[in-house]
């Protein structure tokens, strides 16, 4: 069997699994979670011996500290991700919630429910724990999954998929339900890309070119989870300690992850007062400071930034530093440069705050907090399968509810229409 026609088969699979699974009891569904999470536990050793394979391979091909860390499980890791299925499991179910309801004058009573999209395809890279994430927010959201990882993280993604598989059979659930395309070749992501019978809407999760390809080639629907080039904008009334804890935080918590501070904006009225204390912090983690003329006058061992700096996203131990001379001109700054992601203000004026919140055009918008916040879990959603950073549907973190559309039912005591 061609790679094309395997690909096809999982697909009319899922679509009649997604039948099934749209009218499922809440508790059917919080069963296989659970049992899932059992079994990531059970088979952690087996997750993270498998997991070794993938790290090693990449370390081989010369990937990055940063690559490998999003990379690596280890029993921590595993334990967060099987607490992500529990928390899901414990969320409302999303599936046939009253969104609205009115009556019309002529007696029709009309309700918005919540229903699933349907089958949601999910191509992501090196991150395994993305399995787990997305499998169980489909399941929650009554969605069947086809996930499709890449070959950097087969070994470690086809382990846990064979926990949610393990969940699923627990709780008298068709394996159909949820499927891990069992192999890494591109050829996968066209197929996907055009089972446009298939497949309601597609999510990539990954770097600019795996984004940019499935932009590109995509005939299905998207939630974009684009690149996260997030700024942190210090402003003049932000207390010292807090901007120093703040900001070492935002850049490097895990420099990996799309939440990640990648530009420091600072007015220069306190360039002197704060920027040293935060580099001291920044320099002792190991990240390489890449800042403007001002700024790189305080410390001989900032680098001089480019104009790409401006503009990228690093998923590394390096940050850019951009000196502005006052709100304004901060805040025309983030709004040139953001990736529409999450970007940050710490400042105690709370009305310049206020107007950096309700002006800068991006999905999550942070006053006095990391932009390491920017994540599903921390939202309550037990997990994302991503940060969409269009405007369409969702935006931010995309959780149950936001794996829903919705359907009109309108109930009537034999009215007709008149002319």
């Amino acid at each position: 069997m061609t790679i094309k026609n395997k690909v096809i088969e999982i697909c009319k699979k899922a679509k009649l699994a997604a039948t099934e699974l749209a009218t499922l009891p809440a508790a059917k569904k919080n069963k296989a979670l659970l049992e899932a999470a059992k079994q990531i536990r059970k088979n952690s050793k087996k997750i993270i011996a498998a997991n070794a394979k993938d790290v090693k391979s990449a370390a081989a091909k010369g990937q990055t500290k940063a690559f490998l860390d999003r990379l690596m499980l280890d029993e921590k890791r595993i334990e967060a991700i099987a607490k992500g299925l529990e928390e899901v499991a414990r969320l409302p179910d999303p599936v046939g919630r009253v969104l609205e309801k009115w009556q019309r004058p002529n007696g029709l009573e009309i309700n918005r429910i919540s229903t699933p999209l349907g089958v949601i395809g999910i191509i992501f890279e090196s991150r395994p724990n993305v399995t787990a994430d997305a499998g169980a927010l489909c399941l929650k959201s009554g969605n069947a999954a086809i996930l499709r990882c890449g070959s950097e993280s087969i070994n470690s993604s086809l382990a846990i998929a064979d926990c949610l598989k393990a969940g699923l059979k627990a709780a008298g659930i068709n394996k159909d339900v949820i499927t891990l395309i069992p192999f890494s070749d591109r050829e996968a992501v066209d197929v996907m890309l055009n089972a446009v019978e298939y497949i309601d809407v597609i999510v990539p999760r990954g770097g600019k070119g795996l984004v940019k390809k499935v932009i590109e080639g995509s005939k299905i629907p998207m939630f974009q989870h684009l690149e996260g080039n997030n700024h942190t904008y210090i402003h003049s009334s932000a207390d010292v300690k807090m901007t120093v804890d703040i900001v070492v935080n935002a850049k490097m918590r895990r420099t990996g992850v799309c939440g990640a501070t990648e530009t420091i904006v600072i007015d220069e009225k306190i360039l002197k007062t704060h920027l040293p204390k935060i580099a001291e912090k920044l320099i002792e983690k190991g990240c390489e400071i890449r800042a403007d003329e001002k700024a790189i006058k305080l410390d001989k061992r900032f680098k001089k930034a480019k104009a790409a700096d401006w503009e990228t996203e690093y998923l590394d131990s390096i940050v850019a530093v951009k000196v502005v001379k006052n709100f304004e001109e901060g805040l025309k700054f983030v709004k040139k440069y953001s990736s529409h992601h999450t970007d940050a203000i710490i400042a105690n004026d709370k009305k310049l705050a206020e107007r950096f919140l309700n002006e800068v055009d991006s999905a999550i918008v942070i006053h006095n907090s990391s932009t390491q916040f920017a994540d599903g879990g921390e939202f309550g959603f037990g997990g994302e399968i991503g940060i969409a950073t269009g405007k369409m549907h969702a935006r931010g973190p995309v959780g149950p509810a936001q794996l829903c559309t919705f359907k009109y039912i309108v109930k009537g005591k034999g009215q007709v229409r008149g002319g």
